[in-house]
């Protein structure tokens, strides 16, 4: 969608401060991340970013060295690549040109530019990659403590629990071996007797792992490896050792396994059965030595196991922990490991090992208990302050044998104790005491959504039963994705602030191995949180690393003949629409595009041409006359009826729309790799499929497309299926209904950001503001009021199952796009050229946002002080801006203290909205309007 209309011209605005100060080159990358320990691709793409405190700073030239070793490097010495002095303003995604990049091995690179006056900088500081290896190099021998064919697991993936009845479960559990899902210690002695140059470990356990050596975790994640189809792929992970780890003399690895989703075959609660096979470990480190020499320690026969401590363990169950159960010192050289035994060797998952390059989950946040009460003797309810995804970490002290259960939920029933009606019961967490003085105690291999503890048979903080141990300290701790934050929202409107606290605070506990749509009940993947949420993902999060796992979790899920199904990894087919939904299945499409317009990255539309290829032409099978008329359509829309199916709106209506969406795109994304093949058919099929739709749903009297509902008439605007000269009444009738319901919504999952997005891509913002800003249902404010602290997965929480979704979150691209007006440029993806476009709406006085983009960090502010708007704006070097104001064209604007009149140059004005439009460079920006 366009964003500048009937302008003119443009000029050029150089202003700002200046000195001379050199640009510093900073934020190197390779394929988007900061010195990453396992690229894929040999020819890698490099980036940077610049800084300068002058303004209107550009590239004008750059130069690469690669060498490698840092000595080298720092000696100017490029023995891998020079580029030489390479004309060009790109700062992104210069793909690497030297000599054939070797695998398992790591590269050391730097860069200089000359900016726009020819001025040279500095060589930046020096950054690395490490190229991965082949799999088959690392020759995978996979271990554990029972074959599949002994474990007697269940083969297969439609083990959905509502289809089973209690008995039929236990019989399956029963029938398999224990050691198929009991968590087993793995260890391995080897010993150094050389200086190491460097030493490199490559790990995979199945479900998840913790590693240490020498007794000392490696790492900082949790749950690792990320989840994956392991029938197609299966991640490993990549830890460079320091000399801190490693030891002269005697050395001891230690792996503690558990299920994760690799097997969720367990006693308590659990939302379907799935067994890939028992706790299995693979194990790679090569040791470099100073001389030249090369060692390598792998899994094979020659390690020993012995069952953990962990008695359970079940990603939708809990944990138990039986600290009479542990061998001190286990993982350490000075164990005694004569009483354990062999492991045996195992048939290898049938998934393909390959690097994980996303970003690992870990501990980010930890909650100290917000009040306590003590509901009856002896028995207390911790409230922790924040629903989270995650796990406790207690502190405890009392006899050998006592044990202390942990129960958590997302709320509490009338009576005060814990609720998980809503999230999947039974589930907890159990720890048995060795009765040694105080005892510190986290889990390693599950984790629930709450926010609520509750502890029966204790005592807290002070002896009241001999008989009882005592609680010293409880902790919550809040796991989710480590890529880190890209963005920041503020403004003066508190209903604003809150849902943007409540829905992060959703986001956050579903960022796991994969978008999940809750933290407790299911932990799925559920594929349309990806693209209707998208922008606001990128927005508040760095996910330039992490997008691609989700394709690759697309492209394993992705059936022969095309379909994507709802979920991926699809570790259930729950069958029907809940399988295949065309809402769900074009995130496969429409990703890439996202990906692309906010990244400036194309890999995704090229890695996966094929997937969007193939389910365009699934959907065209399953379309008559170009219309599809099946799926969950606009899921969750608002009414009087039960939530679930779409009832406001017809499902063949969103089916179809998504239909055209996917082939547009499609037709686009053959345009831009110029398949000659492709373009005019998928052309020709988008024109035929909108030519469909708007026969089929649209009525020409009314004009109102489907059933005039909010979902039917915004989802046809925002893709631009309405022709031309419908437009405007399309948009009058969809205005009239919000108006006539008191400007309450009455869209979806599905239809929230189409609805949102075309009042604000069409400057009806002042109807979003009012839609928005209040504390009634449907609408963030009533989740403010109930007290929640995270977003729910329906307007009123009461009727609803989970308190903790992301799925309605899709307000938050309105928050950066339009109040703070920071949009990307289609002309030119990745925030090289972008607008800033802010809206000032209702009895809003500021509004202050950031996002960090691949070329350095935007900023946008705007304040309303004594009768002046003032506006702070921040362009990264290297890059340009249209600045599009939201005030009358006639006012008084000074820039940096400066009037316009002193500049020689005008500044154009948009004919259509009446406002100041100008371009600038880069620099920091005071623009005050009278």
């Amino acid at each position: 969608m366009k964003f500048l209309r009937n302008i003119s011209f443009f000029v050029f605005l150089s202003i700002g401060f200046s000195s001379n100060g050199q640009t510093i080159v900073t934020q190197l990358t390779c394929d988007l991340a900061e010195n990453p320990l396992a690229v894929v691709n040999k020819q890698p793409r490099l980036g940077w970013q610049l800084v300068s405190e002058k303004s209107n700073v550009s590239q004008k030239a750059y130069q690469i060295l690669v060498a490698s070793s840092e000595e080298k490097l720092q000696d100017n010495k490029a023995d891998v690549w020079n580029s030489g002095k390479v004309m060009s303003n790109q700062s992104q995604f210069i793909t690497y040109a030297g000599s054939i990049l070797k695998n398992e091995t790591k590269y050391f690179w730097k860069v200089k530019i000359w900016n726009q006056d020819n001025q040279e900088s500095s060589f930046s500081k020096s950054a690395f990659f490490r190229i991965t290896p082949v799999s088959s190099n690392l020759n995978p021998i996979w271990i554990g403590a029972i074959t599949k064919a002994n474990s007697h697991l269940p083969e297969g993936r439609n083990y959905h629990t509502a289809t089973f009845k209690r008995a039929k479960k236990d019989s399956i559990i029963n029938a398999s071996h224990p050691l198929s899902r009991q968590s087993i210690m793995l260890r391995k002695p080897f010993s150094i007797s050389k200086e190491i140059k460097e030493a490199v470990v490559y790990v995979s356990g199945l479900g998840h792992y913790e590693l240490t050596i020498n007794g000392k975790k490696i790492g900082n994640s949790e749950f690792a490896p990320l989840w994956t189809d392991y029938d197609k792929s299966v991640n490993f992970n990549t830890y460079e050792l320091t000399s801190e780890d490693l030891q002269q003399g005697k050395n001891t690895i230690g792996v503690l396994l558990g299920n994760g989703m690799y097997n969720t075959l367990q006693e308590r609660y659990t939302k379907f059965f799935i067994s890939f096979g028992p706790p299995t470990l693979f194990f790679n480190m090569k040791i470099i030595y100073t001389d030249g020499s090369e060692e390598v320690v792998s899994s094979d026969g020659s390690w020993k196991y012995q069952e953990s401590p962990i008695t359970y363990n079940g990603m939708f169950g809990g944990e138990d922990y039986d600290a009479n159960l542990e061998q001190l010192g286990w993982n350490t050289p000075i164990f005694n490991d004569a009483h354990w035994k062999p492991v045996i060797i195992q048939e290898a998952p049938k998934g393909a090992l390959k690097a994980q390059t996303a970003p690992p989950v870990s501990i980010q946040k930890q909650y100290s208990v917000k009040e306590v009460n003590e509901i009856k003797p002896n028995t207390y309810v911790f409230n922790m302050g924040q629903n989270l995804s995650g796990f406790p970490t207690i502190k405890v002290k009392g006899k050998k044998g006592q044990t202390v259960q942990i129960w958590v939920g997302e709320g509490l029933q009338d009576d005060g104790t814990i609720s998980q009606g809503r999230s999947g019961k039974p589930y907890y967490f159990q720890y048995t005491l060795k009765g040694e003085g105080v005892e510190t105690w986290q889990p390693k291999f599950s984790y629930y959504g709450y926010q609520y503890i509750q502890i029966e048979n204790i005592n807290y903080l002070q002896i009241t039963n001999e008989d009882l141990p005592t609680l010293l300290d409880i902790k919550s701790n809040f796991i989710y994705n480590s890529a880190g934050e890209a963005g920041s929202f503020e403004c003066s409107n508190e209903i604003f602030n809150k849902a943007h606290e409540l829905i992060n605070n959703a986001i956050k506990s579903n960022f796991q191995a994969v978008l999940t749509d809750c933290p407790h009940r299911e932990k799925l993947g559920w594929l349309e949180e990806a693209h209707l949420n998208g922008p606001g993902l990128i927005f508040n999060y760095n996910l330039q690393t992490y997008i691609p796992s989700i394709m690759e979790n697309i492209a394993d899920a992705q059936r022969e003949n095309g379909m994507i199904p709802t979920i991926a990894p699809e570790y259930v087919v729950f069958g029907g629409d809940f399988t295949d939904s065309p809402e769900w299945g074009v995130t496969g499409v429409i990703l890439p595009w996202m990906y692309y317009e906010y990244y400036g990255d194309d890999s995704l539309i090229k890695d996966y041409y094929q997937v969007m290829k193939r389910y365009i032409d699934y959907l065209t099978s399953k379309s008559e006359d170009y219309i599809l008329d099946y799926g969950l359509g606009d899921w969750y829309d608002y009414g009087e009826h039960a939530a679930g199916y779409s009832k406001n709106s017809p499902i063949a209506l969103s089916a179809t729309s998504h239909y055209y969406y996917a082939a547009y795109l499609f037709a686009k994304a053959a345009k831009h790799l110029n398949k000659t093949e492709d373009i005019s058919k998928y052309e020709t099929l988008a024109s035929h499929i909108k030519d469909a739709y708007n026969k089929e749903f649209f009525n020409k009297e009314t004009k109102q497309y489907g059933t005039e509902s909010q979902f039917s008439n915004a989802v046809s605007l925002f893709m631009d299926i309405v022709e031309p000269q419908y437009k405007e009444a399309v948009m009058a009738n969809l205005l009239a209904d919000i108006k006539n319901r008191g400007y309450r919504l009455t869209t979806g999952d599905v239809g929230n950001r189409y609805l949102f997005q075309a009042l604000a891509r069409n400057y009806k913002n002042e109807t979003m503001y009012k839609m928005n800003n209040h504390y009634d249902t449907p609408g963030y404010g009533f989740q403010i009021k109930f007290g929640l602290t995270t977003l729910t997965e329906q307007w009123d929480p009461r009727k609803g199952n989970s308190w903790n979704h992301f799925m309605m979150g899709q307000i938050e691209e309105w928050f950066y796009r339009s109040l703070a007006g920071i949009v990307p440029d289609e002309a030119h993806p990745g925030f090289k050229h972008f607008f800033i476009q802010p809206e000032i709406v209702g009895d809003m006085t500021f509004v202050k946002a950031s996002y960090k983009s691949v070329y350095g960090t935007i900023v946008s502010e705007w304040q309303k002080k004594d009768n002046k708007t003032i506006f702070k704006i921040e362009v990264p070097v290297n890059t340009t801006a249209t600045v599009i104001l939201p005030v009358n064209a006639e006012s008084q604007i000074t820039i940096n203290g400066k009037s316009l009149n002193q500049f020689k140059r005008k500044i154009e004005v948009d004919k259509k909205a009446n406002k100041p439009t100008f371009i600038i460079g880069s620099g920091v920006y005071s623009i005050e309007s009278n």
